[in-house]
Protein backbone atom coordinates (compact mmCIF):
# COMPACT_ATOMS: atom_id res chain seq x y z
CA UNK A 1 0.00 0.00 0.00
CA UNK A 2 0.86 3.40 -0.71
CA UNK A 3 0.57 6.48 1.32
CA UNK A 4 1.71 10.27 0.85
CA UNK A 5 0.46 13.72 1.12
CA UNK A 6 -1.55 15.87 -1.53
CA UNK A 7 -0.53 12.99 -4.13
CA UNK A 8 2.80 12.94 -3.37
CA UNK A 9 3.31 9.13 -1.96
CA UNK A 10 5.97 8.92 0.37
CA UNK A 11 5.65 6.14 2.34
CA UNK A 12 5.25 2.06 1.06
CA UNK A 13 3.66 -0.11 3.30
CA UNK A 14 4.70 -3.49 1.79
CA UNK A 15 2.60 -6.05 2.53
CA UNK A 16 2.63 -10.11 2.31
CA UNK A 17 0.38 -11.66 -0.18
CA UNK A 18 -1.66 -14.33 1.63
CA UNK A 19 -3.85 -15.55 -1.83
CA UNK A 20 -4.38 -19.13 -2.41
CA UNK A 21 -2.54 -19.18 -5.64
CA UNK A 22 0.21 -16.05 -5.19
CA UNK A 23 1.11 -16.69 -8.94
CA UNK A 24 -1.82 -15.49 -10.29
CA UNK A 25 -3.34 -13.48 -7.58
CA UNK A 26 -2.58 -11.06 -4.80
CA UNK A 27 -4.67 -10.73 -1.28
CA UNK A 28 -3.95 -8.31 1.49
CA UNK A 29 -4.84 -9.91 4.74
CA UNK A 30 -7.85 -7.66 6.36
CA UNK A 31 -6.05 -7.09 9.57
CA UNK A 32 -2.77 -6.11 8.27
CA UNK A 33 -4.86 -3.50 5.77
CA UNK A 34 -6.78 -1.93 9.47
CA UNK A 35 -3.21 -2.10 10.85
CA UNK A 36 -2.06 -0.27 7.90
CA UNK A 37 -5.02 2.37 7.87
CA UNK A 38 -4.40 3.06 11.36
CA UNK A 39 -0.82 3.32 10.77
CA UNK A 40 -1.40 6.01 7.99
CA UNK A 41 -3.80 7.80 10.52
CA UNK A 42 -1.31 7.99 13.15
CA UNK A 43 0.85 9.58 10.84
CA UNK A 44 -1.78 12.06 9.30
CA UNK A 45 -0.85 10.49 5.89
CA UNK A 46 -3.47 10.04 3.08
CA UNK A 47 -3.61 6.25 1.29
CA UNK A 48 -3.30 7.16 -2.13
CA UNK A 49 -2.37 3.90 -3.99
CA UNK A 50 -1.86 -0.22 -4.07
CA UNK A 51 1.15 -2.10 -5.89
CA UNK A 52 1.02 -5.38 -7.00
CA UNK A 53 3.02 -7.48 -9.82
CA UNK A 54 2.66 -8.99 -12.75
CA UNK A 55 5.80 -10.97 -12.95
CA UNK A 56 5.54 -12.73 -16.30
CA UNK A 57 2.80 -10.25 -18.31
CA UNK A 58 2.05 -6.74 -19.36
CA UNK A 59 1.88 -4.37 -16.50
CA UNK A 60 -2.39 -3.56 -17.25
CA UNK A 61 -4.95 -4.19 -15.07
CA UNK A 62 -6.44 -7.60 -15.57
CA UNK A 63 -10.18 -8.63 -14.98
CA UNK A 64 -9.47 -9.54 -11.93
CA UNK A 65 -7.62 -6.44 -10.92
CA UNK A 66 -10.21 -4.50 -12.19
CA UNK A 67 -12.97 -6.65 -10.64
CA UNK A 68 -11.34 -6.51 -7.00
CA UNK A 69 -10.55 -2.50 -7.19
CA UNK A 70 -12.15 -1.95 -3.99
CA UNK A 71 -10.35 1.48 -3.31
CA UNK A 72 -11.65 3.44 -6.15
CA UNK A 73 -10.34 6.73 -4.96
CA UNK A 74 -6.54 5.31 -4.77
CA UNK A 75 -4.34 4.49 -7.87
CA UNK A 76 -3.12 1.32 -8.87
CA UNK A 77 0.59 0.53 -9.44
CA UNK A 78 1.18 -2.26 -11.58
CA UNK A 79 5.17 -3.61 -12.08
CA UNK A 80 6.23 -5.69 -14.82
CA UNK A 81 9.81 -6.36 -15.97
CA UNK A 82 8.18 -7.77 -19.00
CA UNK A 83 7.05 -3.77 -20.12
CA UNK A 84 8.15 -0.60 -20.94
CA UNK A 85 7.91 1.35 -18.84
CA UNK A 86 8.27 -0.99 -16.14
CA UNK A 87 5.43 0.82 -13.70
CA UNK A 88 2.51 1.86 -14.65
CA UNK A 89 -0.69 3.50 -12.34
CA UNK A 90 -4.27 3.23 -13.12
CA UNK A 91 -7.56 4.97 -11.75
CA UNK A 92 -10.28 1.89 -11.36
CA UNK A 93 -13.75 3.30 -11.23
CA UNK A 94 -16.98 1.19 -11.62
CA UNK A 95 -15.53 -0.91 -14.09
CA UNK A 96 -13.67 1.47 -15.79
CA UNK A 97 -9.70 1.78 -16.71
CA UNK A 98 -7.99 5.21 -16.89
CA UNK A 99 -4.26 5.02 -16.91
CA UNK A 100 -2.66 8.07 -14.98
CA UNK A 101 0.70 10.03 -15.61
CA UNK A 102 3.44 9.01 -13.01
CA UNK A 103 5.70 12.11 -12.20
CA UNK A 104 8.86 11.36 -10.23
CA UNK A 105 10.15 14.10 -8.11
Amino acid sequence: MLAGIDALISRMFPAANVAANTTTNYEIAPQEVCAFMRQMRAEKLDFLGIYHSHPNSKNEPSPRDIERAYYSEVAYFIVSPQADPPVRAFSIRDGKVEELRIEVE
